[in-house]
């Protein structure tokens, strides 16, 4: 999701990229995130296999985030200042360049490209569902103004946060939390890829975020308070695509969150904050973890970073299933 929990007390949740929390956790409208000063954006890219992660790109003058690999392995594209930008990975070190998003408003770090690659899904600021070319054109508004029948899963009322699409293109999976509402857990909902109204997923009486799907489609992988008493500490599970009991993927120490499955399915990515973390902040010691799906208990490489909110919010996996991408927030002299 674009934004952590509110830090005090760990109830409220914050609804979108830097958003500013109004008296009592009120939602107060959303802005794009800025780097500090003497803060640099480095996007990265790392391999399944040995070796250390390489730098792509490297700017003091733009804080991006979350990237997505294109369909055809050629490019990144990430969001940044309520835009969305395509780096190109073919030719060497480039400058990013900016999607048109006609018709759509300022944007936050919860995007996913369609399995065909043609379609970019992307979270308004608004708190809605837009659907643009991937190449850049006119924008679709994909939730509607009202309730969606039972005054949860869809309108104006609620802020939808993307994630993820059904391996067939047909479905969307977001994070739902009733707007301007102290202390709203996040809910899964999915909807049609076309439009319309959602419906929510039972995942317990804990906060999710991050749900996206397997490869065949039967699960959805997220991230979860279910299993805990302890304010913000979010574990990696699954839930049936088509409802049904959460599982829990791993039990750990650290607060785990946003867990992206390869093409392939053989590997994921998560990133971990320090225990006791409450939501998912900026500026934080992190890890970028990468594991087998059979076993995510043991790390096949522990990438640690400054950073956190935008890292990694969104599916990065490359095509190959061979590389992902990640962002980090380096800050001079720490």
């Amino acid at each position: 999701m674009a934004d952590s929990r509110d830090s005090e007390g760990g109830g409220g949740r914050e609804g979108g990229a830097g958003v500013q929390r109004g008296e009592g956790g009120q939602d107060a409208g959303m802005r794009p995130r800025t780097l500090a000063a003497g803060q640099r954006t480095v996007v990265w890219t790392a391999s399944t296999g040995p070796g250390a992660p390489e730098p792509v790109f490297e700017t003091s003058e733009l804080l991006l985030e979350a990237p997505n690999w294109s369909h055809d392995g050629g490019s990144l594209l990430l969001n940044g200042d309520g835009r969305m930008w395509r780096l190109d990975l073919s030719d060497g070190p480039s400058e990013p360049a900016e999607i048109e998003l006609r018709g759509v408003p300022p944007v936050n770090n919860d995007h996913v490209l369609s399995p065909d690659g043609r379609t970019l899904y992307v979270s308004g600021m608004d708190g809605h569902l837009y659907a643009v070319p991937a190449s850049g054109g006119d924008g679709v508004r994909l939730t509607g103004g009202t309730n969606g029948g039972d005054g949860t899963t869809g309108g104006d009322d609620v802020l939808h946060f993307l994630h993820g699409v059904s391996p067939d293109g047909a479905t969307l999976a977001y994070v739902l939390i009733p707007r301007g509402v102290p202390g709203a857990r996040g809910r899964l909902a999915l909807m049609p890829a076309t439009g319309g109204p959602g419906r929510v997923l039972d995942t317990g009486d804990g906060h999710i975020d991050g749900p996206e799907y397997s490869q065949d489609g039967a699960w959805i992988v997220l991230n979860t308070e279910t299993f805990t008493d302890t304010p913000g500490h979010a574990q990696l599970a699954r839930v049936p695509a088509l409802g049904g009991p959460v599982e829990r993927l791993h039990t750990s120490d650290t607060v785990d969150w946003f867990p992206h499955l390869s093409p392939d399915g053989r590997h994921a990515t998560y990133l971990s904050f320090p225990s006791g973390t409450l939501g998912h902040p900026e500026n934080l010691d992190v890890t970028v973890r990468l594991v087998r799906t059979d076993d995510w208990s043991v790390p096949v490489h522990s990438h640690a970073l400054f950073g956190g909110q935008g890292t990694l919010n969104v599916n990065s996996w490359a095509p190959d299933g061979e590389r992902f991408a990640f962002v980090s927030y380096p800050l001079s002299g720490r």
